[in-house]
């Protein structure tokens, strides 16, 4: 099978995805005429699955810098989705990855895959991609650092590159279902938090969109219509689904009752502008809000 795709793509240009997650599976159906795709896979039980893909899987992992070999000159663009380490002061993934990029031919394009958290707490405030950085979370400061490698790697190799920062990410299997179960509390409305969202999908198709649009060393925010607070959005997916409704506590009870991870979603509130997406990107959503998800979920539960 991997000679038949190497024969019938041999004209394609190559691409490599890092991070072989839930997004790349959804990006890796949009390439398919364009591109003869590679995945660096640290987990060889999945290479049959990206097989039956059309993708041809690398075995190598980011945290051995040896194992990265076969990247050096595979692809003339590469699609960066893997996370950072956590309890790292710099994101040593990224710099070994494009250590590995630069020893040959440096592709011509990449995209990254950041996160709204470099923001820090906006206190509700619109923020564009211009808006200072502020991270309070190590997760997020360490998005950071690797925006920061990655610009100065493009600069200095002559790539294109393009950052999307990604809020957080939902589906129809991407929804809070459990948390709503366990009737975690939320946030009373006159002290709660802005978040921001995307579909999954949509973000597949921003990823190309960026491909084919994005500026060099641009960021995008990767964002949703929605102007919701969390609460909001809990209620919501709860209503939806015929749920009862978290309860609602004051900012400091809510604390003292999520987990350190749910607190830092929760307790950073901010309100991301999609205007460069829309104009630059000329990205259509196909869900510009959470409600086009959770009323096609309803249809199709009443057909």
């Amino acid at each position: 099978m991997e000679g038949a795709i190497l024969s019938h793509n041999h004209g394609m240009n190559r691409l490599l995805i890092i991070g072989c997650g839930d997004i790349a599976l959804r990006v890796i159906p949009l390439l398919q005429q364009r591109y003869r795709v590679f995945a660096l896979v640290r987990d060889p039980a999945k290479f049959e699955r990206l097989r039956a893909l059309g993708v041809m899987p690398i075995e190598g992992d980011l945290d051995k810098p040896d194992s990265l070999a076969r990247l050096t000159s595979i692809a003339q663009v590469v699609l960066h989705f893997a996370p950072p380490v956590a309890q790292a002061h710099t994101d040593v993934r990224t710099r070994h990855l494009l250590a590995a990029l630069t020893r040959g031919t440096p592709p011509k394009r990449l995209i990254y895959i950041s996160t709204s958290g470099v923001y820090g707490d906006c206190q509700g405030a619109l923020v564009s991609e211009t808006h200072r950085l502020n991270a309070h979370t190590p997760r997020a400061k360490l998005r950071i650092d690797a925006e920061q490698q990655i610009r100065r790697w493009a600069m200095r190799n002559g790539v294109r590159a393009s950052l999307l920062r990604v809020p957080g990410i939902y589906a129809a299997e991407r929804l809070p279902l459990e948390r709503i179960r366990a009737n975690a509390p939320a946030i009373v409305s006159h002290e709660d938090s802005y978040s921001n969202h995307i579909h999954a999908d949509d973000l597949a198709r921003i990823v190309l969109a960026a491909l084919r649009y994005g500026q060099t060393n641009r960021v995008y925010h990767a964002v949703d219509e929605d102007e919701m607070k969390m609460g909001d959005y809990f209620d919501a997916v709860a209503d939806a689904f015929a749920l009862p409704r978290p309860p609602r506590l004051l900012r400091a009870e809510v604390q003292r009752s999520v987990s350190p991870m749910m607190w830092s979603f929760m307790n950073e509130s901010r309100r991301l502008t999609n205007h460069r997406m829309q104009q630059e990107l000329n990205v259509r959503l196909r869900y510009p809000t959470l409600a086009t998800l959770l009323d096609s979920l309803r249809q199709g539960r009443s057909d």
